[in-house]
Parts: C-alpha cells; structure tokens; sequence
C-alpha cells in the first residue's frame, strides 16, 4: 500500500476487496467458518505477547493524549481478556450456522412449494469506539454468518486493532477463505468514515457502536442503512400491588449492578398505591448501593433525600448512579411516560395482576419489554443468542440484540412440477 494513496480511495478499495470476498464466504460450509474461526482464536491466544506489545503503544498515546483512567482501562488488552476474545470466538463456532436453513415451507393450491432460505447480508461495515475486543467480536459473528466485515475502529485503539484484525485475516486464508472477508481500515481521519458511509456500491449494511453522537452523526452521513441505538433510557414501572420485596431487589440490580451499560435502569414508575410501602424501602437499598435519586414532588413526600427531579431528568441516560423516580396515578400514566420520555430500548413491570402485565407486554414498544425481572437482560447472551453484535433500537431489519440470525436475512425459494402462470 502506497503511503500517497489518499483515504478515500483506500476506504473504496478496502469496500470493493470485500465485496469480491463476500460471495465465496457466503458459499462456504458451516465446517470451513467453523476451521477459520478456530484457528482466529488459536491465532489469538498463540501471539498474546504480540498483541499485548502493540496495545501498550495504544496505551502509551492515549495518556499522552489525556485519556481518563476509565477509557486506558477499557482500551487495555490483557492476558485474560485475549483468553476472553478467543474463548468468545469459539463459543460463536459452537452455534448454530443460520446460513441456508429453509424456513415456513407452506403448499400453495397450485402445488408449488415455497418457503423462505436464510441468506447473508453481504458486506457490513462496522464503525465503533474504544475496546479492541469489538475487533474480534465482530469478525467473528459476521464470518459465521457469511458476511463480509470493514471495520473502522476509534483512533485510540487503531495499533491493537490492527493487530487483531492481521491475526484474523490470517487464520481466514489458513482456512481457504477469502481474508478479504474481514477487512480494517487503517486510517483515523474523519473522511475514513465519511468515505465508508457513500460506499453503498460494495456495501450493504453500517452498525455503528460508540456514543450518541457518533450513531446521530452516521445516520445523518450514510447513504447505506444504519443499525440505530442511540441511547438506553430504560424503565421500570412498580404496579399496584406489586411483591415489594421483589421490587426492592429487581430495582437495586437493574440500577446498580452495572450503571455504565445501555440496559441499566434511568427512570423508576411507581403507582402511587404501592409508592408509601415501597418507596422507603427501595431508597434506602439503593442508597446503600450509592444511588442518587432524583424525584418528583410525590417522591420526595416519601424520600425526602432525593433531590428534585428537572424536566431534562426524564429523557437523560445517566450511565452512572443516579435514578430518576416519578410516582404516577395509574399504568396508564406510566405507559405515557414511557412513550414520551423512552427509547425503545428496555422497559420492565413489577406486578402481580397478569392482566396488566400482558397489557403492558403488548402496548409498552421497546425493544425488550419484561415482566418482573430486571431491565440488565437485554442482552443477546441473556436472551439466548449465543453473542450479538450490538442492540438495535430501530426495526428495519432487526429489533433488540442482533445474534447471528439477524445478521441474515431471508430470499423466497419454491420447488415446483412444471407449474406455469395462468
């Protein structure tokens, strides 16, 4: 590669490369993904030193760039964490393969037989911040899944990244597969992106991981469809009625186990009827997990702590320990405010009437809507996927975690006799 090649026609030619790859991958067997993903985990733990080296030239820039301690940590690469990405990498060649599965086989009354054949997308690009183990992560389920990868990592982890993504590509052309199929740019100017995102040519899908601000900046930008998350501004609603108890311990978990993560709890809904018994309770449980709550006028009747809610409170993913808490008069209300105020992305009811409960399962439009458990299980893990490759918050093609079967999508087939249109 020429140093004078401009961005812009390596980003094109790294989007051409994988589109040429794409169709060998995509008729490759679930046995020869399954060689090349285990030999990209061999591959990983086999050059852990290598990896560790070029992930401290990562560290040591962004220090000197004055990244927090927070985003040295969750740039760095250890042992454990390699033994993690190729760990995660076999448990994605122990899936099942999506890829060419014939599904809702129906006979028309003419006698032809037609069903629908799980396919690949093709080519995704993939646009994200931070943690180098995106890098594998995402090579991984998109090789299962027959699709070709660019990937465009942030600035702060391009020496880790580039590693990862060469070890990869390795273990892909061991396999006889094409390594175009996972493709990094290494470039970190502003046009890398901005040249991916006109590629609609070579490819067919963005999923963008990162803050609020990149997602908004890519949907703006794209010329090819986008994969949107931008936030997690996740509910619960404690019912009437509700087991306290219950909702004590289903509250402090979705709040305070992790704070930092899009399924984390921002706003609590409390039916005024259970808001006396309840609210005493889970102020001081939350408290004892460091939470600071922000209330409305009716909270603060029953936790007098709790500093007073603004408006801007209700929309806001706080991503740290801090809970917006509203008492409302009925579901109805808590359904209203989650509509005004949510994000599609997780809302939960604590109740004991099952009435209600299907209720709000059927009204209440996120991603993943739950009754008595915590909002933390949105997750593709948690709900059965194997892994995912982020959250969509958008419903074309896929709503919620997307595993390997929402990296497809499906073509009609029909089996027929000599069956012509009249």
């Amino acid at each position: 590669m020429s140093r004078r090649e401009t961005t812009e026609a390596l980003v094109t030619r790294i989007c051409r490369a994988a589109r040429a790859a794409a169709p060998p991958l995509a008729r490759a067997g679930t046995a020869a993904k399954n060689e090349a993903l285990r030999a990209m985990a061999k591959g990983l733990r086999a050059r852990a030193g290598y990896l560790k080296a070029e992930n401290t030239r990562d560290l040591e820039a962004g220090r000197a760039r004055g990244l927090s301690g927070a985003m040295l940590e969750r740039l760095r690469l250890t042992d454990a964490g390699i033994r993690q990405m190729a760990d995660g990498i076999d448990e994605v060649a122990a899936l099942p393969d999506p890829v060419g599965g014939i599904e809702r086989m129906e006979r028309r009354p003419n006698g032809l037989l037609v069903g629908r054949m799980r396919i690949p997308l093709g080519v995704i690009g993939i646009i994200y911040e931070s943690r180098p183990n995106v890098t594998a992560d995402a090579a991984a389920l998109c090789v299962k899944s027959a699709n070709a990868v660019v990937l465009r990592g942030g600035s702060e982890a391009i020496a880790s990244n580039t590693a990862i993504a060469g070890i990869l590509r390795e273990a892909l052309a061991s396999a006889g597969l094409p390594e175009d199929a996972v493709s990094l740019i290494p470039r970190t100017d502003r046009a890398a992106i901005d040249t991916l995102l006109t590629q609609e040519e070579y490819v067919d899908l963005i999923i963008p991981r990162g803050g609020e601000g990149l997602i908004r900046s890519v949907a703006e930008k794209s010329r090819i469809p986008v994969i949107k998350h931008y936030k997690g501004v996740c509910h619960i609603y404690v019912d009437e009625g509700a087991d306290v108890s219950q909702a004590v311990l289903v509250c402090v978990n979705a709040k305070a186990q992790r704070p930092g993560v899009c399924n984390a709890m921002e706003t609590l809904l409390v039916h005024e009827g259970v808001a006396p018994d309840f609210l005493p309770k889970a102020a001081k449980a939350l408290a004892a997990a460091g939470v600071e709550l922000r209330g409305c006028p009716e909270t603060r009747r029953w936790v007098p702590s709790a500093v007073p809610a603004r408006e801007e409170d209700w929309g806001t993913e706080y991503l740290d320990l801090i809970l917006a808490v509203r008492v409302v008069p009925s579901m109805d209300a808590a359904m209203d405010h989650i509509r005004a105020h949510g994000s599609l992305h997780t809302e939960a009811i604590l109740t004991r009437d099952h009435g209600r409960a299907m209720r709000f399962l059927k009204e209440v439009d996120s991603s993943l809507v739950l009754v008595n458990a915590s909002t933390r299980f949105n997750d593709g893990y948690q709900l059965g996927l194997g892994a995912e490759i982020g959250i969509s918050t958008t419903k074309i093609h896929a709503f919620g975690p997307m595993g390997l079967t929402e990296l497809t999508t499906t073509k009609f087939v029909a089996f027929g006799d000599g069956q012509v249109r009249r």
